[in-house]
């Protein structure tokens, strides 16, 4: 027969239950074919003409999946949607997946599982999973918006805005949201954003444009 003490204790251990949840978190990089950071007047010219394609990484600093540790590794999504992205969409979008070569069997899942939970509808249909030896440095100016990723057959390079020479309008704002879910990030200036696989059939390279957000993630798993 168990004491009030005992039962106290057990009533406290099962509310704490799910405060203990386990969380990642890192560093996250995007940028698109189309600028996040512009004016209504501009975003309007470009809608449904550019903007199909996207480049989503992530690095965790620290987090598990499960029993399965991720410090460390990295996992990249390469997006291609019928129509601009952040807008509604005529058709399924397409990821393909590049996970950390670092990463064991149950660390390539478990960094599976995390893409297509944040990438929401974004990345629910891929179409291919490959390895690659992944690197994501975000930082590096005042203003956080330096960052650089290479994941072999995709890589992002972006830097802080200038004030005096990125504005084209005067009323730019953060006219699209980042794409991945549980994300706080800055718009950035894109200097090279790059794709050259086989998953597509198609590929791109693409610069000098406001289209980047960089920052940091965090989910509970």
């Amino acid at each position: 027969m168990r004491t009030p003490l005992a039962l106290a204790m057990a009533l406290v251990l099962v509310a704490a239950g799910p405060l203990c949840a386990a969380e990642l978190s890192g560093q996250y990089v995007e940028a698109r074919t189309c600028d996040v950071w512009t004016g209504a007047c501009f975003a309007n010219a470009e809608m449904n003409l550019t903007g199909h394609h996207a480049v989503l990484a992530w690095k965790v600093d620290k987090g598990s999946s499960g029993s399965v540790k991720l410090d460390g590794l990295g996992v990249v999504a390469v997006v291609e949607a019928s129509d601009t992205l952040g807008l509604p969409q005529r058709g399924a979008a397409k990821a393909v997946l590049l996970v950390d070569r670092q990463a064991d069997s149950a660390q390539r899942d478990a960094l599976v599982s995390m893409a297509r939970k944040l990438g929401g509808k974004l990345t629910e249909n891929v179409v291919a999973v490959e390895t690659a030896p992944i690197s994501i440095h975000v930082g590096g100016c005042p203003e956080g918006g330096c960052a650089a990723v290479d994941a072999g057959v995709a890589r992002i390079e972006t830097r802080c805005f200038k004030a005096l020479t990125d504005k084209a309008c005067g009323h730019e704002d953060n006219f699209y949201p980042p794409l991945a879910r549980g994300v706080e990030a800055k718009s950035a200036f894109v200097m090279d954003h790059t794709y050259v696989g086989k998953g597509f059939g198609k590929t791109w390279s693409d610069a000098q444009r406001r289209g980047a957000y960089v920052g940091t993630f965090s989910v509970k798993d």
